[in-house]
């Protein structure tokens, strides 16, 4: 078992990344996480950091491709500065031959970090959530979006599962009740029953969202091979706050809970 986030090395998409996370005592949760990406010819990257740094100087985002030119001049000097040339090309004559431009790949990356590594509830009680979370970041490079799906078993002991949380009348998500079995998650910012989690962080130039079920503040819901998150096109790094809530009764047995559960990241074309 890999304990902690691990840096992954390049890989065919053919193959699939794990990173297996420590499970904690009790009332704990453990996390299986899996990225995949459905292409047989590209490429996936998983990384514990995906910014370009050194001692002395960090890009926030790094951007392949054509960028625009820049000129600034004053009476005694003119430059021109350009992130990457506007066009590329090879010319050339008897005499002399040149090569413009930069030319990037056309394979897609997809990058998925883990950026914690785990999640504890510490001790249930049926007056009370409790609640717990961790957090993932994902990127991508002209794959034209992504999906991420959860799957697994809620929190187990012994022959008792905790009641997944899964539709109100209304047909969205539920809310917390304590004094009721209840597992459910959500990738947004909660102000009920308490404040915990966030929203998804774009700061990144990321376009990544919540879906539908996991976006509503205070609502949560549980259901294994559910789509919770969505790139809907190639996008800089997202950071999602995946935020856990657990109820109990008073006859739910005590002991220590697992659960494992899958974060599948799949490219899309």
């Amino acid at each position: 078992m890999l304990c902690g986030p691990r840096t992954l090395q390049k890989m065919a998409a053919s193959s699939t990344i794990i990173v297996m996370l420590k499970l904690v005592r009790w009332g704990s949760l453990g996390i299986l996480l899996v990225v995949a990406v459905a292409a047989s010819s590209r490429v996936v990257f998983a990384a514990n950091d995906p910014t370009l740094k050194s001692a002395h100087y960090q890009f926030e985002n790094s951007d392949l491709g054509g960028g625009g030119i820049t000129s600034s001049s004053s009476t005694n000097y003119q430059t021109v500065l350009s992130t990457q040339d506007a066009a590329i090309g090879h010319s050339g004559s008897t005499n002399y031959q040149n090569e413009g431009g930069s030319q990037t790949t056309a394979d897609p990356a997809l990058t998925f970090t883990v950026d914690s590594s785990g999640a504890s509830f510490g001790s249930f009680s049926p007056t009370q959530a409790a609640t717990a979370t961790s957090t993932f970041s994902v990127s991508d490079y002209t794959s034209y979006g992504y999906i991420v799906i959860i799957t697994g078993t809620p929190p187990t002991y012994g022959t008792h599962t905790i009641t997944p949380m899964g539709t109100d009348a209304d047909g969205g998500p539920q809310a917390s009740s304590p004094g009721v079995d209840q597992f459910g998650i959500n990738v947004v910012k909660n102000t009920s029953p308490t404040n915990f989690g966030a929203d998804p962080d774009h700061g990144q130039f990321g376009i990544g969202n919540a879906a539908t079920n996991y976006d509503t503040d205070g609502k949560f819901r549980y259901v294994d091979g559910d789509t919770i998150a969505v790139g809907p096109k190639s996008s800089g790094v997202t950071t999602y706050t995946l935020s856990y809530l657990v109820n109990v009764n008073s006859l739910t047995p005590g002991g220590e809970y697992q659960s494992d559960l899958s974060l599948i990241c799949i490219a899309t074309y």
